[in-house]
């Protein structure tokens, strides 16, 4: 077995590492423990964060590559948990959970018919038995996920003290992705769960595996974003005049020129290079990757002028107080200022500005890869699916399914987020609910 790592792969599991060390300081720190310790208790938020850090563990798991031996196919260890829909491909469109064909055709006796899909079992020949199949299937699902819930339930309250009162929309969400967990593992061997598309690959394999593209949008691009927001919305509140200028004209112009179109020039740009310098690049998994990433720091160099906006305000007004006044009296460098007096009053709005634009960035992506400047083609995205379905909702009859699989699993990604955002902000923003 060899590892291959992608750019993707590095940056997001440093991300994750950064995110270790942040909860590790956070604890330490009395103040910052009892604001997160107050987000946490809102069952809401509690159960979209459990929601959300499932998305980011799929995200994870589809960020370490390999290859086998003898063989040149790359997988990652989401493609081997999910290898029955991957490797299960069928001629043509199939319906969720069904067991045969979507369209007729010719059989091999002459007849027009439905094929009989090459994963559900071969004995199922009608609908009937079709759907005591999947009941039965299900009901194991359920039997089992019951019995892993109360082994967690045991092994939490021998090492930790639990309130079941407290926590028990946490653990109506935990069993929920439990039995959805143990559902698909018993599903995935005898049915495409989503369906298939024109080319006959599973529905539910492409959908999961978008969700680290738009982990990657969300999370990466916000967190290139944040070096030129924090340090030109300091530079600009703090030294004013001149300095002040100059950092203003530049986010007013880059704010004067329409998003979308900033980034389909660029994009159109980065394209033209790529193909020109085609052989660049091993293999077309890194071509795509590093695509995806250069995506990224162009949507982060049209993403920050917000965030430094907001900066840039909050530092005027901190600029004014008496600790600062006092810092430069006493010879204290700007740099120092800038960095251990002004930044720590200004994270908050980092914060929340974090959280409220992770949902919006990853939007983006499928607005981008619906009007074609987006993600490269082979990549798996939500933006490529829903592009991929405008043909098919104008066929008769409708062909639904891909669209209403990117759709929902995008819409359960961004709703947990924003929920889980709004809580952020109430708690840490000083005018917040909370904070009044």
């Amino acid at each position: 077995m060899t590892f291959i790592w992608l750019w993707t792969d590095f940056l997001l599991w440093v991300l994750f590492a950064l995110s270790m060390f942040a909860v590790v300081k956070i604890r330490a720190n009395e103040l910052l423990r009892q604001k997160w310790q107050k987000i946490f208790a809102q069952p809401l938020a509690l159960s979209a964060f459990i929601v959300f850090a499932f998305y980011i563990l799929i995200g994870l798991s589809d960020s370490i590559h390999f290859r086998l031996d003898n063989n040149t196919t790359t997988y990652s260890v989401l493609d081997r948990m999910l290898l029955p829909a991957l490797e299960a491909e069928e001629k043509t469109y199939s319906t969720p959970l069904n067991f045969e064909q979507f369209s007729k055709e010719y059989l091999d006796n002459g007849l027009r018919g439905r094929v009989h899909l090459n994963l559900p079992p071969a004995e199922i020949t009608n609908a009937s038995d079709n759907t005591k199949n999947i009941l039965a299937i299900s009901a194991n699902a359920l039997f089992y996920a019951v019995g892993i819930f109360l082994v967690f339930i045991l092994f939490l309250e021998k090492f930790t003290p639990i309130n079941t009162k407290n926590n028990r929309s946490a653990f109506v969400t935990i069993f929920a992705l439990m039995f959805f967990c143990t559902w698909v593992a018993l599903m995935m061997p005898n049915y495409h769960i989503l369906g298939t598309d024109k080319a006959g690959i599973d529905v539910f394999y492409k959908a999961v595996k978008s969700i680290r593209t738009g982990m990657i949008f969300g999370l990466l691009t916000t967190l290139l974003a944040l070096p030129p927001a924090i340090i030109l919305g300091l530079m600009a509140g703090y030294f004013k005049g001149k300095t002040d200028d100059v950092i203003q004209y530049i986010y007013t112009t880059i704010n004067a020129i329409p998003g979308i179109l900033l980034i389909a020039a660029l994009v159109l740009i980065l394209q033209v290079y790529m193909d020109e310098h085609a052989s660049d690049y091993a293999s077309s998994l890194e071509r795509s990757d590093l695509k995806l990433l250069l995506l990224c720091v162009i949507l982060a160099l049209t993403s920050w002028t917000g965030l430094c906006r907001l900066i840039r305000a909050e530092t005027l007004k901190l600029s004014e107080l008496e600790f600062v006044q006092a810092a430069k009296v006493f010879g204290v460098s700007n740099i120092k200022i800038l960095f251990n007096h002004l930044m720590p009053n200004v994270m908050h709005l980092v914060l929340i500005s974090i959280v409220l634009d992770f949902s919006g960035l990853v939007l983006i992506e499928a607005v981008l890869s619906y009007v074609g400047v987006g993600v490269d083609a082979t990549t798996m995205s939500w933006g490529n699916m829903i592009n991929a379905a405008r043909l098919e909702l104008s066929t008769d009859p409708v062909v639904w399914w891909p669209l209403a699989s990117s759709f929902i699993f995008m819409f359960i990604l961004v709703l947990s987020a924003n929920l889980f955002a709004d809580r952020v902000r109430q708690v840490f923003d000083p005018k917040g609910d909370d904070n009044a």
